[in-house]
């Protein structure tokens, strides 16, 4: 198991330090310019005030874009679950 590091990533000028994997790090700076560039764009709306609302509504509207790809992803492995077993049926025949 790797060892965890602390990482320091910045979201909306403020600075946060994180317990990290050394191995996971990349993927944690993504996320978190991910994060960053999701709650400037509804700081930026200016519908939405305060870093706590910002960050929840960019936090609901992350894993709503999170759980849609999951959907569509449990659709498209329905659909070739299905066209498998046509295929296995029409080799049987």
């Amino acid at each position: 198991m790797s060892e965890a590091n602390t990482l320091e990533v910045k979201i909306l000028e403020k600075d946060y330090l994180v317990a990290c994997p050394k191995d996971k790090q990349a993927t944690l700076e993504s996320a978190a310019s991910h994060l960053d560039t999701k709650m400037r764009e509804i700081r930026t709306s200016g519908k939405v005030h305060g870093t706590e609302r910002i960050a929840v509504m960019a936090a609901l509207n992350i894993t709503y874009e999170l759980l849609e790809k999951h959907s569509d992803q449990l659709g498209d492995q329905q659909i070739l679950l299905a066209l498998s077993d046509k295929l296995d049926l029409a080799l049987k025949k």
